[in-house]
């Protein structure tokens, strides 16, 4: 019976507990951006690691000296290819368009940037670029407390043309599974607009340990139970029409290389302002001559 629930299984088991959030702190939890843009540099073979890492903290500073309002966190790769992954959230696409009007008009920021740039590029294989829009109605009890979370999970679907109904069908029974079968279940979805195939869904699921992994895969005996037969069986029905592809990898979040939000600093400095990087700015700041003091992410 387990295989037989097949890809759409695979879904709600990794996204039982937690989801991606960017949005502002709210007792602790931080809700799902509206707009999500992820971009991804694919590192060459023995440059990654602290290599890169340094080749990143140019943006970090960069950003940083121009007390730069919109933030973005990175994560590494444990899984798959070689690659690193940079998440900058916004309320809309309008807010992206400003965002990146407002950096090529800043004339310093963009001139540092564009050095970083050159820089990191000899380090890279590969870079692109996706937009993804947050899904509230595929999603289930979202906000978490994202600044505490160490890995991401992420799965992503390909949903074949024509049969998005079907898709939205299967996650919603999904959704209703597990709110009857699990009171802690939560997971942010996202579909992507610009940068790949349409059709495309992401989902989302931050760990704060990867026992919490481990947990995810006890889960199935409640979700198989709330089903019940009949509904893992129109469940399987629904993934096999619209499910054409799913690839599922494992990233943990790097605060060395991440502008992290300041709500997120404040609510764990240890982790994402460790004593490593507040060491290299106090000296950035002290051998800037004239340079004015600015604010760490």
């Amino acid at each position: 019976m387990k295989r037989a629930v097949g890809v759409i299984l695979g879904l709600l088991l990794s996204c039982s507990f937690c989801a991606l959030a960017f949005g502002q702190e709210s007792q602790g939890l931080h809700p799902p951006p509206k707009v999500l843009v992820i971009s991804r540099e694919f590192v060459k073979p023995g440059h990654g690691g602290a290599v890169h890492e340094r080749s990143e903290s140019a943006f970090v500073q960069a950003m940083s000296k121009a007390n730069w309002p919109v933030h973005y966190v990175a994560m590494n790769s444990l899984s798959g290819k070689n690659r690193s992954l940079f998440f900058t959230g916004y309320d809309s696409l309008e807010g992206w368009e400003k965002d990146t009007v407002g950096m090529m008009k800043n004339a310093a920021l963009n001139s540092a940037l564009d050095q970083a740039a050159v820089a990191d590029g000899n380090l890279l294989d590969a870079t692109d670029q996706a937009v993804f829009v947050y899904d509230d109605e595929m999603s289930l009890r979202a906000p978490v407390d994202i600044p505490r979370m160490r890995y991401m999970e992420i799965q992503v679907f390909r949903v074949k043309p024509g049969h998005g109904e079907e898709w939205e069908e299967a996650v919603k029974m999904v959704k209703a599974a597990y709110e009857k079968a699990s009171p802690e279940a939560h997971w942010a979805m996202f579909h992507l607009v610009y940068g790949g195939t349409l059709g495309t869904y992401t989902v989302m699921t931050p760990l704060k340990s990867l026992a919490d992994a481990d947990a995810m895969m006890g889960s199935d005996p409640k979700f198989v139970q709330a089903m019940g037969e009949e509904g893992l069986k129109k469940l399987t029905e629904l993934e096999a029409a619209s499910v054409e592809s799913r690839e599922r990898n494992l990233f943990v979040f790097n605060p060395r290389m991440s502008y992290a939000p300041p709500d997120w600093v404040k609510a764990d400095p240890d982790f994402w302002q460790p004593k490593a990087t507040k060491t290299a700015a106090a000296g950035s700041k002290k051998s800037a001559a004239g340079a004015k003091p600015t604010t760490a992410p």
